[in-house]
């Protein structure tokens, strides 16, 4: 995709490459030069790690799965094996 640097000197970031990486507005990205081309990443969050009873966790971020979703999904891995 070709996209064209505005007088401010901003880009618009095309709505499919929005949809497909979840960036919303507000959205925070990195930009780095790399030899001659830039690059432009969301920096991943951070696991909240929180105290547990035997010491740090790492806490669950999203929305919960459902048990019929994690028993397919450890299904898919014992069948990998």
């Amino acid at each position: 995709m070709q996209v064209t640097i505005d007088r401010a000197g901003r880009i618009v970031v095309p709505k499919p490459v929005r949809s497909e990486l979840g960036l919303t507005a507000g959205t925070s990205l990195q930009i780095e030069v790399v030899e001659d081309r830039i690059e432009l990443y969301a920096p991943r969050s951070q696991p909240n790690v929180i105290d547990g009873p035997y010491g740090p966790v790492i806490a669950p971020t999203g929305s919960p799965i459902s048990a019929d979703s994690a028993r397919a999904a450890l299904e898919a891995i014992r069948e990998r094996r």
